[in-house]
């Protein structure tokens, strides 16, 4: 079985020398921008910041635009740029290591424009301003702000696949090695960690596949380290850490750098809708749910919506998809003969068994092999048709009536077979976390390219990023971004 595809942690762990920390960087470059030694606290790098409060007061000046010229008041236009940039300020819609999408902060960034507006009707002489004429005005600033934002993310996340940005990663040595090997496997979130900051100066054997962090057991070492490496981002692996390094992390701090806690230990006793807390998300870095230190992040109560999104799409899909699936089962029932419909029991939500449905692309030999064996993507037997089916993922178009039943949810962590839920639970602690929710057709998790044959351990670390930073939008960006890759051969 090759379920794992195993990756190397970061090699050779050692605690550095007290005098210097030097890390070298990627491919014989500098790990990030070199500052003099014994320069004093500096403020990180806010070009993506300033050029994010540039698009959005831009935005609001261009809109005024549209405004009849009756209605052009110099001056509000003035307050309304600046409260959209106050508004998104206090958001922290300025100030974070993971570039987002121009989907995944639209429901913010909307929502923000229409509260300035709003108020900028209601207290100035806007509020003569005709109904359409504001509809209109409200319509184009969200687009020139959605527009200007994704230019700005684009152009970031491009800079930081070339460089990315310098991280310290601080927490137990062997938890913050786990950690630093799942983001250099990733090198398309942006950061690299250049070191770890631990009590514990653990060595361990060298490898050549990834290159030696130092393990940083001081404070002195850890700022050494944020000077000589140009270190803008602290990952704080877990709340236990930042209650037992305050003192140092308020330092790091103070040295300009943004904190970022990452959650790696699970907690499957915690609701996976209810107050965020400690454990409140704001986005997730290579899988790992984080939030940014300092406003409390939160998650909103949403099973009833998620349920109803549910229903009604599933509904509609199986409707706008039954001719689909009727020529499918027919070709199916012709080329291969009866049973065109595979019956397989998974497991869903807290652990209860359900059947799941598929349209039938492979005939195991046995019973015990359709519940034990992982793939069967690449069988030479499967005929063309089938092997076209799992390709497109039209034979996945059956589970949409185990969604509309209520056994799977469009969006969510996919079902496993008894057998593998069981090794799995064994062999990753976090696994038995992903059944707080409902399982689903498609997840984060899919849409990183994590099917098939792939990294269980990865696979199990969006799964439940997703479930800690749930949101209805959430789900809809990832049903958008499942459309675009549907027709791609990916297997399943």
């Amino acid at each position: 079985m090759t379920a794992e595809s195993t990756v190397a942690s970061p090699a050779g762990q050692h605690a550095a020398p007290e005098g210097a920390v030097s890390v070298l960087g990627r491919r014989g470059h500098s790990a990030g921008r070199r500052a003099p030694v014994g320069r004093g606290p500096r403020r990180p790098r806010r070009a993506c910041g300033a050029s994010l409060g540039a698009v959005d007061g831009g935005a609001a000046l261009t809109t005024a635009l549209v405004v009849p010229a009756s209605h052009r008041y110099p001056l509000v236009v003035a307050l309304l740029a600046l409260g959209v940039i106050v508004l998104n300020r206090r958001a922290s819609l300025y100030d974070t290591c993971v570039v987002p999408g121009v989907l995944d902060e639209l429901p913010a960034v909307w929502g923000r424009i229409a509260v300035a507006w709003a108020a900028a009707v209601t207290l100035s002489p806007l509020r003569s301003l005709p109904m359409t004429a504001l509809v209109v005005a409200v319509a184009v600033h969200c687009g020139l702000a959605c527009a200007g934002r994704a230019a700005v993310h684009g152009h970031r996340r491009r800079a930081l696949r070339r460089r990315p940005c310098p991280a310290l990663v601080v927490g137990p040595v062997g938890t913050a090695r786990r950690v630093a090997a799942a983001l250099l496997r990733r090198p398309d979130c942006g950061v690299r960690p250049v070191g770890l900051v631990a009590d514990d100066p653990e060595v361990l054997g060298d490898t050549d596949d990834e290159p030696r962090l130092p393990v940083l057991t001081t404070a002195l070492q850890a700022r050494r380290a944020v000077i000589q490496n140009g270190v803008e981002t602290v990952l704080v692996v877990g709340a236990a850490t930042r209650v037992a390094k305050a003192a140092e992390l308020r330092g790091l701090a103070a040295y300009g750098c943004l904190l970022w806690e990452l959650d790696t230990e699970l907690d499957t006793d915690l609701p996976a809708y209810g107050p965020g807390g400690a454990r409140g998300g704001a986005g997730q870095l290579a899988g790992f749910s984080c939030r940014l230190l300092g406003p409390e992040g939160g998650r909103r109560r949403g099973g009833a919506g998620k349920r109803a999104l549910d229903v009604v799409l599933s509904g509609s899909l199986l409707v706008l998809t039954g001719p689909v699936l009727a020529v499918c089962a027919l070709v199916l029932r012709v080329m291969d003969g009866p049973g065109v419909v595979f019956r397989q029991e998974r497991i869903g939500k807290d652990g209860r068994p359900f059947t799941m449905l598929k349209l039938r692309t492979h005939r195991p030999a046995s019973a015990h092999e359709a519940a034990t064996r992982w793939s069967v993507a690449n069988e030479q037997d499967m005929s063309r048709f089938c092997h076209f089916l799992r390709r497109t993922s039209l034979d996945e178009l059956l589970q949409l009536w185990n969604v509309f039943r209520g056994d799977m949810s469009l969006v969510g962590p996919r079902p496993e077979r008894p057998y593998f839920v069981a090794k799995f639970s064994q062999a990753y602690p976090g696994y038995p976390a992903r059944h707080r929710m409902r399982t689903g057709i498609t997840g984060l998790a899919q849409i990183q390219g994590l099917r098939g044959d792939t990294s269980i351990e990865d696979r199990c670390r969006y799964d439940n990023a997703y479930i800690d930073n749930w949101s209805l939008w959430q789900d809809v960006c990832i049903l958008l971004r499942t459309a675009a890759q549907f027709v791609r051969p990916t297997g399943s």
